[in-house]
């Protein structure tokens, strides 16, 4: 009987390791790639900002680029900018919120009428404006969500109803003045240069520092993780950027500073930042963030897969409207009260166009928070650069509006490219 012989066994084969970009050769090749299969993203949108930033800067050497006028620009645009934050949510649904804009001043009139007529100390009068934004987006959520209601219809229906509210709240022709020094300063002052350096220097350190985590993170668990150079360049550019910014701002833009000294970081810029920061992380950070992303690619496809799109949806509309009214607040502080035009005029049409102008699709699916900033930026560098021009309102609007088609137009050219290279 012979002795069965058993064979030493093969040792298992090891999981090759996850693709690294180990150069910024490699790594700019693969985003070349991405850009040649469709996905463009807010580069259009950066490259132009560029191109007029450098045509104005030609044009009006001495008044466009000096401190005083980059303040400006940053208050001119924070209201659109902060509402084209909300927007996004909405956009990445494949939905459109017509009603942004009034719900925001409606909810500043709130605020001003709690805050100046009833004496409401200022931490639950802030509350009150915010909820009322809140209330606006659940109930816009509930007819869109719940009933199925286009979301067009909705919201062009609660356009023209918050239109007559704002107007009931305030009365017709009349205004509710800010009489609050902190409401008055979000969109008016700056804040201590020392304290903007303080924020500069930790929101560099934190961008840095949380890219290096997740990076590590990413390598100990074998999945694909940016290379140390490409870490290195992108935060070298934040800091250099966000450097820049600070010092700029820092400077002495009064022209008397004896009698009123103007320098340091706009309190709005913190809320545009601070808003970016968090939901940002919203989107791309919390399991949240993805079920929007996957309502908005196919909603049909997320529901199978478990996700409850209707509470996805009205969330979204809830964000939308929120934020909406720190951007009505934001206006109003603008101008130190509310009048019949806060959140209206132009306003919507603006923050929409931002949104879409950074890249956000209005096909939903597609778009992160920083769209609206980098849009917002392009549409305030193009009305504060042709009033330096002496150009008329007119040419404005003409030129916003060409930029706004340009920008959809390669939005639908970017999909179909997506699509047919298999990159969808």
């Amino acid at each position: 009987m012979s002795a069965t012989m058993t064979k030493p066994a093969a040792p298992q084969e090891q999981p090759p390791p996850p693709q690294q970009s180990d150069s910024l050769g490699q790594a700019f090749s693969a985003y070349l790639a991405r850009v040649r299969g469709g996905d463009v993203g807010s580069l259009p949108a950066v490259l132009g900002l560029v191109a007029l930033v450098v045509v104005f800067s030609i044009l009006r050497p001495h008044t466009f680029t000096n401190s005083f006028n980059f303040a400006n620009l940053i208050g001119q645009s924070a209201g659109v900018t902060v509402l084209a934050m909300g927007l996004v949510f909405v956009l990445l649904l494949g939905e459109i919120d017509l009603s942004a804009g009034y719900s925001g001043g409606t909810s500043a009139a709130v605020l001003g009428v709690v805050l100046t007529k009833h004496d409401w100390p200022l931490v639950p009068s802030l509350i009150a404006g915010l909820l009322t934004g809140a209330v606006i987006g659940w109930g816009i959520g509930l007819l869109v969500a719940r009933l199925g209601i286009p979301s067009f219809v909705v919201t062009l229906a609660c356009f023209l109803g918050f239109q007559g509210v704002l107007l009931l709240i305030i009365g017709e022709g009349g205004t509710i003045p800010y009489q609050d020094k902190f409401v008055n300063a979000l969109n008016n002052d700056s804040m201590p240069v020392w304290l903007g350096w303080v924020l500069g220097i930790a929101l560099v350190v934190a961008y840095a520092g949380l890219g290096f985590l997740t990076m590590t993170r990413r390598r100990a668990k074998g999945l694909t993780a940016q290379s140390l150079a490409v870490w290195a360049v992108k935060s070298g550019v934040v800091a250099v950027v966000v450097i820049a910014v600070v010092a700029y701002l820092s400077k002495e833009r009064s022209r008397n500073p004896a009698l009123n000294s103007l320098k340091g970081v706009p309190y709005s810029l913190l809320i545009i930042v601070g808003l970016l920061l968090v939901l940002g992380f919203a989107l791309s950070r919390t399991a949240w963030g993805r079920h929007v992303y996957a309502v908005g690619g196919n909603a049909e496809a997320a529901r199978r897969a478990g996700i409850n799109v209707a509470w996805i949806k009205l969330s979204c509309f809830m964000v939308s409207s929120t934020i909406a009214a720190i951007a009505g607040i934001l206006i109003a502080s603008r101008t130190n009260s509310v009048n019949p035009n806060t959140g209206g005029d132009t306003t919507l049409l603006f923050a929409v166009g931002a949104a879409v102008i950074g890249g956000t699709s209005l096909f939903g699916g597609k778009g992160r928070v920083v769209d609206a900033l980098i849009g917002g930026t392009v549409v305030a560098v193009i009305q504060n650069g042709m009033g330096l021009l002496n150009q008329s309102q007119g040419r404005v609007w003409v030129v916003t509006g060409l930029v706004l088609l340009f920008a959809a137009s390669v939005d639908a050219l970017s999909r179909k490219r997506a699509s047919a290279t298999g990159h969808v």
